[in-house]
């Protein structure tokens, strides 16, 4: 059987965002968003879930290129002057690696994001981190280690199969990602702590570029097992989005969630649309 994940990230960025997110969950095949809980539009977006009981909401950690959700004070090996973390994943990634301070406090700042998810009173459908971010061992380990004290049962494994995509798109050029080994690390660690996962990921590629064409292309392509789709939509290009996403296509995006087009092909293909809750209830 062929499952499908249909996920928007970023939730609580900013409003256009959040909007996209209800409008998609609404009127199209969106059942699932990966929620900042420190970003500018949070309290916006955990608004809008309350009012959506359908749609299954995760935790999204910001520990690069975002807002701490303790104060700067607290985390000073994360961030820099302007209080802000460290916009450099390998920097960043480094200091997670050899200092135990940055360690420290990387720890304490998982476990905020976490109750301030629980604060919001939503159940926690899984947890990813920003840009992936969860890859790194370090990170992915605290993830595990902490989310077990706040009901985690799922977390996305950013595993985008290099063939399916030539099928999908033989005129394209799609290469192996160069961080296997850590996927495979993070494969292994999931299995052991027990915590279900997607078996494929798409939107890596081709970020922010998840059109109406390329999903219903990408949709006969889809390997058997559970794949995961994540999109980024806006309603519209605010300045905060040309500057954190240059080139992103937000709101063909958007279009894409909500086409009737795209709702009947995944019918006729027999893909069942689920959520990470129900990968972990399988479980």
């Amino acid at each position: 059987m062929k499952q499908l994940i249909v996920t928007a990230d970023d939730f609580g960025r900013e409003a256009a965002v959040n909007e996209a997110v209800e409008e998609a969950h609404r009127n199209g095949i969106l059942s699932t968003a990966s929620l900042m809980v420190a970003a500018p539009a949070a309290a916006d977006a955990v608004a809008r879930a309350r009012r959506l009981p359908g749609l299954r909401v995760g935790l999204h950690l910001v520990l690069v290129d975002g807002t701490p959700a303790l104060p700067a004070a607290a985390v000073p090996a994360l961030v820099g002057g302007n209080g802000e973390f460290e916009p450099n994943m390998v920097r960043a990634g480094i200091r997670f690696a050899f200092s135990p301070e940055a360690r420290r406090q990387l720890a304490a700042e998982i476990r905020a994001q976490f109750e301030a998810f629980r604060a919001t009173g939503l159940a926690l459908d899984h947890a990813n981190g920003h840009k992936h971010f969860h890859l790194h061992p370090t990170i992915g380990r605290l993830i595990l280690e902490i989310g077990r004290d706040y009901g985690l049962r799922a977390v996305r494994l950013p595993a985008e199969p290099v063939a399916a995509l030539q099928r999908a798109f033989p005129d394209e050029c799609a290469a192996v990602p160069p961080y296997a080994l850590a996927l495979a690390a993070l494969r292994r660690r999931l299995r052991r702590a027990g915590i279900a996962c997607n078996d494929h990921v798409f939107g890596l590629a081709w970020s922010g570029g998840m059109t109406e064409e390329r999903v219903m292309r990408l949709l006969p392509c889809l390997p058997d097992g559970t794949s995961e789709i994540y999109f980024h939509p806006a309603t519209g290009r605010t300045p905060s989005l040309e500057a954190a996403m240059p080139g992103y296509r937000n709101r063909e995006e958007l279009a894409a969630l909500t086409s009737p087009a795209i709702r009947q092909r995944i019918a006729e293909l027999g893909i069942r649309l689920v959520s990470f809750t129900d990968l972990a209830a399988d479980r």
